[in-house]
């Protein structure tokens, strides 16, 4: 219980903190805003006029939209303020994800001692980017939680349970996904824990009901005959489009995001594995994961954030062998000086990593200045360009029903259809320029640009921020011209 309200303060810490989200959650952000107040009225979905590259499934939206609706309701009644919402909505992904890893943690428990479970949550807590991300509305997260009881149906040996919760989590949010769990399954049908029989007695008809779920529920929301992640799987995978969005070395994710995510405890996963055989046989699969996924030149930390729990458990054994031991011989004093001062590493970097991570949303932040600002009964009319859309707008932060907000792209800048608008939020460019004539600067929001070191001051290392995001209001006396 206390294990479960310490990982809990430290999400709703994150949430806080860094209120808004980006262009990669914009699918299930606007689709939970859309169901929760649009409801059977399809046609006023976002998905239909910005349906992105590839379709994504509803199936996690409306299951979190179910969650969050009654409070959601209440919360209306009392504040009429939307943005709530999306905090609500953020804090049930969040608390799902949560129960998982709780599931997670009992089953680790119960396999290598209750000492190794309790160091895993002490872990995991400071760390940054799991607590960041479990309350992000990622394809990721909404499939981690159901990746996190298929882990621990597989580690308590239930594997009619694994095969089901694998499934839902392949077939309707991740296919990346049979990489890793599919490895878990091939040992156990090496080991013969695991027989055929059984395997296509709960492999195949979890197959088809999970397949039947996504199918009618997208093609409803979506108003044609859908797979979405069929279509996800044909576009990165068989078209190998995802390279589009840059790409990274083949072994980035073992360099860089898993040390990143990890921080000081990436040292002590070796150790883990070698003080416990079984500590190795549970680790492999997801080593094993990351080794397959890495063929895929586009990377993203995200991508890979099913391992993270399973790599901290290698970590947790150490950990807790060091607390058993640290009494009996000096060499055992100074491991139990490298476990605490590794914690207190991961939770410096934790803090720098929140700063920069608060000062990467300028475009949410630029809309709730001006909803401070301007009284609500005026009349306007705002233009949201794609830096700022990318960067903390959403529909939940629409905030005024007698505002119009726009979305369009590609309008010529500095264009008749730009001046229609009665305010515009725009990327700080040189485009900026075009509009000092007819509008006047009326916000400017900074946003992260690196980090500089300075070695002779505590702390060594200063965020760098500059201007972001402008909010340009139209000068008085100036025409609007036609929309």
């Amino acid at each position: 219980m206390i294990a479960d309200v310490l990982l809990g303060v430290v999400a709703f810490l994150h949430l806080v903190a860094c209120p808004y989200t980006k262009v990669e959650e914009s699918f299930n952000v606007q689709a939970t805003h859309d169901i929760l107040f649009h409801r059977q009225n399809l046609e006023k979905y976002d998905h239909h006029e910005f349906p992105g590259v590839v379709p994504r499934t509803f199936v996690g939206p409306l299951f979190i939209s179910g969650l969050a609706a009654p409070f959601v309701a209440l919360t209306q009644l009392i504040w009429e303020n939307k943005f709530i919402a999306q905090y609500l909505v953020r804090g049930c992904l969040g608390l799902c994800v949560l129960y998982g890893f709780s599931t997670f943690r009992r089953a680790v428990s119960k396999k290598f001692g209750s000492d190794v479970g309790t160091m895993l949550v002490l872990l995991t807590a400071t760390q940054f980017h799991f607590m960041f991300y479990i309350t992000r509305p990622l394809p990721n997260v909404f499939a981690l939680s159901v990746v996190l009881l298929a882990l621990s149906s597989w580690l308590t040996g239930k594997h009619g349970s694994f095969i089901w919760q694998s499934g839902f989590a392949i077939i309707v949010f991740r296919s990346e996904l049979c990489l890793f769990l599919g490895l878990i399954l091939l040992h156990e049908l090496g080991t013969r824990r695991l027989g055929v029989l059984e395997l296509l007695r709960h492999g195949v008809p979890a197959g088809v009901v999970c397949l039947a779920v996504t199918v009618s529920v997208d093609s409803v929301f979506w108003q044609k005959l859908l797979w979405p992640e069929g279509a996800v799987l044909h576009y990165n995978t068989i078209l190998n489009k995802s390279s589009n969005w840059g790409t990274e070395p083949f072994l980035w994710y073992f360099y860089s995001a898993i040390p990143r995510a990890l921080v000081a405890s990436t040292l002590l996963v070796p150790a883990g594995m070698w003080l416990d055989s079984r500590i190795a046989k549970t680790v492999a699969p997801a080593l094993g994961f990351v080794l397959l996924y890495s063929i895929l030149p586009h990377k993203e930390l995200r991508f890979i954030i099913y391992v993270f729990p399973v790599l901290n458990v290698a970590a947790a054994r150490f950990c807790a062998t060091v607390y058993h031991n640290w009494r009996k011989s000096k060499r055992w004093v100074v491991a139990a000086l490298i476990v605490i001062g590794h914690l207190m590493a991961n939770c410096a970097a934790t803090a720098v990593f929140m700063y920069v991570s608060h000062h990467n949303y300028p475009g949410g932040y630029a809309l709730h200045m001006l909803h401070q600002t301007v009284p609500s009964h005026t009349d306007v009319h705002v233009h949201i360009d794609v830096g700022s859309a990318q960067t903390g707008v959403s529909r939940f932060g629409q905030l005024n029903s007698n505002w119009r907000y726009d979305k369009t792209e590609d309008l010529t800048p500095g264009g008749a259809q730009m001046m229609a608008y009665t305010h515009l939020l725009l990327e700080a460019t040189d485009q900026s320029q075009l509009y000092t004539k007819s509008h006047d600067t009326f916000v400017t929001v900074e946003g992260f640009s690196g980090i500089q070191k300075q070695f002779r001051s505590f702390p060594p290392i200063a965020i760098k921020t500059e201007p972001r995001i402008i909010v340009l209001a139209k000068k008085k006396g100036k025409s609007r011209g036609t929309a």
